[in-house]
């Protein structure tokens, strides 16, 4: 995720309730959302329509939504990465097909469906040495739209679980930790999530591109 993944709250109008009113032609399966700057993303109508709170976003953490993350409004579809959802400064949306528009990112080979995968990371510790005895492992995971069922942490490669703190909603990510007893030597942890639906994220590596990375985040330490 790195510093493209966070958490907020967001204030703002349902973008179904725009959209609705605006009418919306049968057979209109995207949504091309276009910023100040001429930017262009396409979202699936059918995931903004489906009752989930899709939002023009005016409003971050209770305060006027931020120049960087673009103010005045912006677009929030939770469960989608924001290749094809997240459009900032946006300033105009037309209704159209898949097949009479590529966005941006489909010109240049990334899937029109952008489902967010579940995944995880260790946040703490970040690698390099450690003092051995108690080390706390802990981290976030996150299934937009699903919700985290369980989080297990390997160490070495035996699997062990993880306590979970209380997730806010199924669209916000769940913090996690474990405490590990230490040793001496060179050890290799873990992580791997579980969603609400029974799903266990995959180990097979694969870069972020066309929609989206997987694999286990690995952390390398040493205990002194």
């Amino acid at each position: 995720g790195g510093g493209y993944i966070g958490n907020a709250r967001w204030q703002g109008a349902l973008l179904a309730d725009l959209l609705k009113e605006a009418g919306i032609q049968p057979g209109a399966t995207q949504i091309v959302m276009r910023d100040v700057n001429g930017m262009n993303l396409g979202v699936a109508t059918e995931p903004v329509m489906d009752g989930r709170a899709s939002l023009l976003a005016v409003g971050m953490n209770g305060q006027p939504l931020p120049q960087e993350h673009g103010f005045p409004v912006r677009v929030v579809v939770p469960g989608l990465y924001g290749y094809v959802s997240a459009c900032k400064w946006v300033v105009d949306m037309q209704l159209t097909t898949f097949g009479a528009f590529d966005a941006y990112w489909m010109q240049r080979g990334w899937s029109q469906q952008a489902p967010i995968k579940t995944e995880s990371r260790i946040d703490t510790p970040k690698g390099g040495t450690v003092n051995g005895g108690t080390v706390m492992i802990a981290g976030v995971a996150w299934a937009q739209h699903r919700g985290i069922e369980a989080v297990e942490v390997g160490i070495d490669g035996t699997w062990h679980q993880a306590k979970l703190a209380v997730q806010d909603t199924i669209d916000t990510w769940r913090q996690w930790y474990y405490p590990w007893q230490a040793t001496a030597g060179k050890h290799t942890l873990q992580v791997r999530a579980t969603d609400k639906t029974g799903y266990t994220q995959t180990s097979v590596f694969h870069r972020p591109e066309p929609n989206g990375a997987t694999g286990y985040h690995t952390v390398q330490v040493t205990v002194a």
